[in-house]
């Protein structure tokens, strides 16, 4: 693997080859929303979860979302609280806003495993968003016995601001208008993931693009993507520019740019917070 070179070296590259690009790929990971401060641990998360750290010793959001509890109404209590701080309360600094300024003009596309909805929330067309993991703002059938997901901004709020002792209410807890059982979170957990219409669509609508620019001057801009699921952006980018000698591949990744031998005269890779990056092209 070839991993990052001279810092202003490779940020000039990087400022030269999205100039020059005819389409731009965004590829997002949990190190865009880390960026732009929506970090799961520390500070922030014992700000809003003091009470369930301190009840079950949970030490971060990711962990708190897989504790068994017993009750829907403490499940729905904590994913409330963790819905709401992460999709609908502001966000803590403005990266996703620079980043919309920098390719606003370019023919982009988005592609993400993030599921706070920050690109919709700074500007970004929905129309050229791929939410591959899911939406924090949508519910769907826990079952599920049919492939639709519902918005869940409202209710969100009701039981944020109606729970009691790590408790919503009895009556806030969905159940499913089909068949009666309890709905839960659209986040890709296991097989009972829903992928409604809305998600089929955006899926055709980026592998449309990708196929557009399968030859063209394009970028891939990877941002914040870890090794969890390289199979959705990393290895694909991977590819796409091998195949492709006008292709250009960025990586930005606090710890994580590398890029393989094979790309690397086509890559740009830095090792560095993606914000302080955004800035640093702006002032070029």
């Amino acid at each position: 693997m070839q991993f990052t070179k001279d810092y202003s070296e490779q940020i000039n590259k990087l400022k030269a080859v999205l100039d020059g690009a005819d389409a731009v790929v965004i590829g997002a990971g949990a190190g865009l929303s880390t960026s732009a401060g929506l970090t799961y641990s520390g500070e922030r998360f014992l700000k809003y979860f003091a009470d369930f750290h301190a009840k079950y010793g949970i030490a971060d959001m990711y962990s708190g979302g897989f504790y068994p509890y017993e009750t829907l109404e403490e499940f729905w209590a904590w994913w409330s609280r963790h819905i709401y701080y992460n999709r609908y309360a502001d966000i803590p600094k403005p990266v996703y806003n620079e980043l919309y300024e920098l390719v606003k003009d370019k023919d982009y596309f988005v592609i993400t495993t993030n599921v706070d909805h920050c690109f919709q929330r700074s500007g970004f067309d929905k129309q050229r968003l791929f939410y591959t993991q899911g939406d924090y703002g949508l519910i769907q059938c826990s079952v599920p016995c049919h492939n639709k997901t519902y918005d869940n901004e409202e209710l969100i709020r009701r039981m944020v601001y109606g729970q009691i002792d790590m408790k919503v209410p009895s009556e806030l807890i969905p159940h499913c208008p089909v068949c009666g059982k309890p709905m839960t979170t659209n986040l890709r957990c296991d097989d009972t993931f829903v992928q409604d219409e809305g998600w089929n669509s955006a899926c055709r609508r980026y592998e449309k693009f990708v196929q557009k620019h399968i030859n063209s001057k394009i970028v891939y801009l990877e941002l914040g993507v870890g090794g969890n699921t390289p199979g959705i952006i990393k290895y694909p980018f991977w590819r796409f520019t091998m195949q492709n000698p006008k292709a250009t591949y960025v990586c930005i990744n606090y710890g994580e740019a590398f890029c393989p031998p094979q790309i690397e005269k086509q890559s740009v890779c830095i090792n560095e917070d993606i914000g302080k990056i955004l800035k640093t092209v702006f002032r070029k």
